[in-house]
């Protein structure tokens, strides 16, 4: 990958779904100006903490109910395009209950072989490429999620991206408690803590960037002073048009038409898609 000054940057050519390729750096670069993404449904198709939970759960560590009600938040995430507050709150009880007395070693190889078996097949392309020219441009690049930070740090490593900022859980003597370590890195905490950053590494957030898919990360895009939108809800596009912000839009016709489909037609869609997980439940049994 060819350097380019941190001074010169340059909107990325999009890379067609399935042709892109993660970048890799020797060491963090070191300059004043930052790139901020968000993950799921910005950088990875769908929710990662529930990539997470699928490949712990078969790897034994909680039952098949768990991951069931996690295909209920999945569906509605991906079709209906937009987080559920109800749906969060129940993610991060069910992550913390279902990871409660792991040892944070077994958890942590875990996660290692869920991005390569669940993760990596799921990344855009295109949010991909942006990062990767970011950091040819000599900028830091940071993951901000909701996700646990151990799979943020995961991924950030695997891009060859700065680090991650993400949802931290308590562990004592190596062990998970089931207790957050502060909230949910969510909605205005993400903006608290991309601030904090910046405070701490000498960032210039009026020359940083920042990508999400949801208006939940408004409070972080309205940080920097360059705002991008991946794949938006249709809260989030509506400021994105009104602001004259980038829109990228990296799912297929038929995904973006979804997601503006009406409430009526994501409640259908979520109702085949559970009953086809009730009945792929049923054989298993």
């Amino acid at each position: 990958m060819q350097s380019t000054p941190a001074d010169s940057w340059e909107e990325p050519e999009v890379l067609p779904d399935g042709h892109g390729a993660a970048a890799t750096v020797a060491e963090p670069p070191a300059a004043d100006v930052a790139a901020f993404f968000d993950v799921d449904n910005t950088l990875v198709r769908g929710a990662s903490v529930f990539l997470l939970a699928k490949g712990l759960h078969a790897r034994g560590f909680f039952d098949t109910v768990m991951i069931a009600r996690g295909m209920w938040w999945h569906a509605w995430y991906r079709i209906v395009g937009k987080e559920q507050a109800t749906h969060m709150n129940g993610a991060r009880e069910g992550m913390l209950s279902m990871i409660r007395g792991a040892r944070v070693d077994e958890i942590a190889d875990a996660a290692d072989e869920i991005y390569d078996e669940l993760i990596a097949e799921r990344l855009w392309p295109g949010t991909v490429a942006l990062a990767s020219q970011h950091i040819a441009a000599g900028h830091q690049v940071w993951l901000v999620t909701a996700a646990p930070i151990e799979v943020a740090q995961l991924m950030a490593e695997r891009l060859g991206l700065t680090g991650a900022l993400g949802t931290r859980a308590e562990h004592v003597d190596g062990a998970y408690t089931g207790r957050l370590l502060g909230d949910l890195l969510h909605g205005p905490a993400k903006a608290d803590a991309v601030n904090a950053l910046a405070v701490e590494h000498g960032l210039d957030l009026s020359a940083s960037h920042a990508y999400s898919d949801s208006s939940n990360d408004l409070p972080m895009l309205d940080l920097v002073g360059h705002p991008n939108v991946v794949n938006p809800d249709r809260k989030l596009r509506r400021r994105a048009r009104e602001a004259s912000w980038p829109i990228r839009e990296f799912r297929t016709g038929r995904r973006a038409a979804l997601v503006g489909a009406s409430s009526v037609l994501g409640a259908g869609a979520l109702i085949g898609t559970l009953s086809a997980v009730a009945a792929v439940l049923r054989r298993r049994r």
